[in-house]
């Protein structure tokens, strides 16, 4: 088994090698490992499911012990692939409050911190996009089924006939 990481890996049914493709992932990869489910207004939007999280974003926990608690992101680590929200806290014995970390799985955005200008054009970039794939195909199909009623035209006629 190589060392290294490996751009060309598309997948394995072992979890060492899962891991290993994880631990290994450059930072640029890591990212996109930190991509959260976007809240359906956001995902309508925008056109897209999921969004690499930020700190400063809002997001609302899906599942887990925490579920529908809601806060801002705090802290986001790429070194650990976990994110950090700042309304979810635990006790230790000592008596101190530290946030915990969770996977970004977990969680929902349910709303966008857009300060950042490469983030926006981002997802405006992403959105002028998913409206040209769309509007292209629909077009075709529309057309194909139009040809193909006109050349076969059903009549009760012909079931009569028989």
């Amino acid at each position: 088994m190589k060392k290294e990481f490996s751009k060309a890996w598309i997948a394995s049914k072992q979890p060492r090698k899962q891991r290993k493709y994880r631990f290994n992932a450059p930072l640029h990869i890591r990212q996109k490992m930190l991509a959260v489910h976007l809240d359906k207004g956001l995902r309508g939007m925008y056109k897209r499911r999921a969004v690499p999280v930020r700190t400063g974003d809002e997001v609302v926990v899906i599942t887990g012990e925490f579920r529908k608690k809601t806060g801002k992101i705090s802290k986001v680590n790429l070194k650990t692939l976990k994110v950090y929200v700042d309304s979810i806290k635990t006790k230790k014995v000592s008596g101190q409050e530290v946030e915990i970390a969770m996977d970004p799985s977990n969680l929902m955005i349910t709303k966008l911190k857009l300060d950042d200008k490469k983030r926006e054009k981002m997802l405006r970039r992403m959105e002028s996009k998913a409206e040209k794939k769309e509007v292209k195909p629909a077009e075709k199909k529309a057309d194909v089924k139009e040809s193909k009623s006109k050349e076969n035209p059903k009549t009760t006629d012909d079931k009569t006939k028989w």
